[in-house]
């Protein structure tokens, strides 16, 4: 019989050798399309079109009233099983909606990182730090190709609908991983491509398979996808650890 450590050692290895190979050549990693969706950029990953970032001018969106009857915000966190004292991301943190209750939920032993591109709603989430005297939150002016997070340091990444809105998904990816702790969780929260009724703008949603073929060149595994929230996919990853 062969002992299990050696066999496991060489499931990781060839994990790392298959990921390797499937990474595309950095030059030939995106598509620039003349036509194309208005709302996108006309660049293109993997089959999909990028979408345009939302504006900081649409923050009140964001912390509409509608925003838990439509979409059951408050049934996204808890399945999650986020401890206190975890150190969490609210990546693309717009406004904060998800960044406070974050920081709840981590308490003060805990930490969350509000990562976003637009100063304008690190500005947002600041004054309410300010007025509601939170701790726990640190904001990071991240780049289109860097969250600028610290290495293995990570428990959780949280994405709500912001992941096809980054205009370089793979180098993020790559930095998001960078982050993580040796099984730490990569989440993705995306309005569903597959149904009909969603009422949001094609290029803002995203199928599971797109996902899962995005993410298949990189160290991750697919841990589950949960569907009980009305209009997004809840799709978990989790990274392997290298030897």
């Amino acid at each position: 019989m062969i002992p299990r450590q050696p066999v496991q050692c060489l499931l990781t290895w060839l994990i790392i050798v298959a990921t390797v190979s499937a990474q595309p050549p950095a030059k030939d990693r995106y598509e620039y399309r003349k036509d194309h969706d208005p709302d996108g950029l006309g660049k293109f990953y993997m089959g999909r079109e990028i979408a345009r970032v939302m504006s900081y001018h649409g923050a009140g969106w964001l912390e509409r009233k509608e925003r838990e009857r439509e979409e059951h915000t408050s049934k996204l966190l808890p399945p999650l099983k986020i401890k206190p004292g975890d150190t969490v991301v609210d990546m693309g943190a717009g406004s904060g909606y998800y960044t406070f209750r974050l920081a709840e939920i981590v308490g003060p032993k805990g930490k969350v990182y509000a990562v976003d591109i637009q100063p304008e709603m690190l500005d947002i989430i600041r004054a309410r730090m300010k007025r509601q005297k939170v701790s726990n939150i640190e904001l990071i002016h991240g780049t289109e190709t860097d969250p600028k997070l610290p290495d293995s340091a990570i428990d959780l990444i949280l994405m709500v609908d912001v992941y096809h809105e980054f205009s370089h998904p793979y180098e993020m990816t790559q930095a998001m991983l960078k982050a993580l702790k040796p099984a730490g969780r990569l989440v993705f929260v995306e309005f569903r491509l597959e149904d009909d009724n969603v009422p949001i703008k094609l290029v803002h949603r995203m199928a599971e398979k797109q996902v899962l073929r995005e993410m298949a060149v990189h160290p991750l595994r697919h841990v589950e996808t949960q569907g009980h929230l009305p209009w997004q996919h809840v799709i978990i990853f989790e990274k392997i650890p290298q030897r």
